[in-house]
């Protein structure tokens, strides 16, 4: 390849002409809002795998927000390769827009969810308040921070886990479970439009007593502000929180992408994308490196949306839609 590029180089100069320069690569990850740190410590492995097996330079754009507000930018006109969301709905739109197939989810294995997570909490040092569990949030004397559940899908997973603690603990009952997430979404003191900001309210605006969040960003968190000794507490029960994948397949046709986009999400379920992964405290699938960071992911019963709700499709019909489930408990918040 080398020999091929000096000789093309000779040749134009004898021509008087540019010499050739080496192929270049660009994608645009548009990806939720807290994963800056994760795709940070991601995308410098693949590129340089990239380089690796293709001689080919990569240059890896990223975008992140809120996922919802996400894919509209995407409706819109952003020009994504890749989408790597925190919301299996939010791809849905994506398909329902005609940019990438309905079967999106059978591309890639588990669903195209190369990792995942659940809503847990991260509390002050010492854990004045004693937050244990969902029912904790609920209490009057407890301020919880998480973003609004209507541009956040971080913070759609937390009312929805929250939903599900409330219909186990009352046996199913469904308005019971609407007073109970209703008590608390009233006691956030202040509705940011994604995880990042939220994170920021809480950590250095220092306003509330738990942050709720996925627990990949806990883990974070408390790494990254350890002088504030932020603790890690898992509930008794969470959602199965998917983190879906997938090539914005009109966008990457067009701009010629779809070689480097589809390799590039491939990738993510190597052993090597998976260690990073959780070493950023995401859940894997892969058993050796599950295996061998087991002691930073605490049991919990995981419950799914599928079988609490009966899938996406209803809840975007019964708790999303506008004046549905959310809209009610949501009210004049």
């Amino acid at each position: 390849m080398k020999h091929g590029l000096i000789k093309a180089a000779v040749l134009a100069a004898s021509l008087g002409v540019a010499a050739p320069v080496a192929a270049q690569d660009s994608i645009l990850n548009v990806s939720y809002d807290i994963a800056r740190e994760l795709f940070e410590a991601l995308n410098p492995a693949f590129i340089a795998k990239w380089k690796a097996d293709t001689g080919r330079d990569l240059t890896i754009d990223q975008s992140h927000g809120g996922s919802s507000r996400q894919a509209r930018a995407i409706l819109e006109g952003l020009a994504a390769d890749v989408v790597t969301f925190n919301q299996e709905t939010d791809i849905d739109v994506l398909a329902e827009g005609g940019l990438l197939p309905a079967d999106w989810r059978d591309k890639l294995p588990n669903g195209a969810s190369p990792y995942y997570s659940l809503p847990a909490f991260l509390v002050r040092a010492g854990n004045p308040k004693n937050i244990q569990d969902w029912s904790d949030l609920a209490r009057e004397d407890v301020a919880p921070i998480f973003p609004n559940p209507k541009t956040s899908g971080n913070a759609r997973y937390t009312y929805l886990a929250a939903y599900a603690y409330g219909l186990e603990q009352n046996g199913g009952d469904h308005a019971k479970a609407q007073e109970f997430v209703k008590a608390i979404l009233s006691s956030v003191p202040v509705f940011d439009t994604g995880g990042r900001a939220a994170t920021q309210t809480f950590a250095e605006r220092e306003l509330g007593d738990v942050l709720v969040t996925f627990e990949a960003e806990t883990g974070g968190i408390a790494r990254e502000y350890a002088d504030k000794g932020f603790e890690r507490v898992t509930p008794s029960l969470s959602l199965f929180a998917a983190f879906p994948a997938a090539v914005v397949a009109e966008n990457a046709e067009k701009k010629g992408t779809t070689e480097v986009a589809t390799a590039y999400l491939e990738w993510l379920y190597s052993p090597e994308a998976q260690d990073i992964l959780a070493q950023n405290f995401y859940r894997v699938n892969d058993a050796e490196v599950s295996a061998k960071y087991a002691a930073d992911f605490p049991e919990v019963r995981l419950v799914t949306v599928d079988e609490v709700f009966g899938g996406w499709d209803a809840i975007r019909a019964e708790h999303l839609a506008d004046g549905a489930i959310l809209d009610q408990v949501f009210v004049n918040q």
